[in-house]
């Protein structure tokens, strides 16, 4: 989809039927939107499942898409809207806020502890190892397809709870008040699952850079 695209002109075509604009949207955002319903469903077939259902629910509802949000957050919203009624008509044990507030009070470390300096040294609890470096150019290497399939492994990893949480703030761009009111869960779970999941993926992508850095070296 282009980027120079305005979100009124993009409205236009899709409401009047553009093929190839509603693709374009669809391969943007359906990775993404199937990942925010694992939070609430079952398994990966359920979430493919609630994911073609809220697509399904954009076309039905783009006549009367009001502009009150951005297509984006608006798109995300039915995500979870159908999302969170599949899994009541699923009967799932453990409601999302249940399971969020569960994870955010746990003592997981959002970083590994092996990074900090340890109390016998001179600056305990300070970087041992600082976080590395993204390159020359990191804005190319995050726009790159490579990098896009590795994100999108990497938030694969991700719990359910912390997987939904960054994709809604990160890739939905919601803000704060919105994602807590769309997951039903506290603004402080929600910022310790945003953490823990910002860290994640930061650690993930400096081991990528990593690899990336060894292998060009070897050329």
């Amino acid at each position: 989809m282009q980027s120079d695209v305005g979100e009124d002109v993009l409205i236009r075509r899709l409401r009047d039927g553009d093929e190839a604009t509603f693709t374009a949207l669809v391969q943007q955002y359906h990775g993404a939107m199937i990942r925010v319903a694992l939070g609430f469903v079952r398994d990966a077939a359920t979430s493919e499942e609630v994911a073609q259902e809220a697509w399904e629910g954009v076309l039905k509802g783009l006549p009367s898409f009001e502009h009150r949000s951005s297509l984006k957050s608006w798109i995300f919203s039915i995500v979870v809207h159908k999302a969170k009624t599949r899994a009541v008509r699923d009967a799932r044990s453990i409601p999302f806020s249940a399971l969020a507030a569960q994870e955010a009070s746990s003592t997981e470390p959002a970083v590994d502890p092996s990074r900090f300096l340890g109390d016998d040294a001179r600056w305990p609890g300070h970087w041992a190892q600082p976080p590395a470096g993204w390159g020359d150019d990191p804005e190319a290497r995050l726009l790159g397809s490579e990098f896009t399939g590795r994100l999108a492994r990497i938030l694969d990893t991700l719990s359910p709870a912390q997987r939904a949480v960054i994709v809604l703030r990160d890739v939905a761009g919601y803000e704060t008040a919105e994602t807590c009111n769309t997951l039903g869960v506290s603004e402080t779970n929600m910022r310790v699952l945003l953490h823990r999941a910002r860290s994640k993926v930061r650690n993930a992508l400096e081991r990528y850079f990593d690899e990336t850095k060894s292998t060009e070296g070897t050329r």
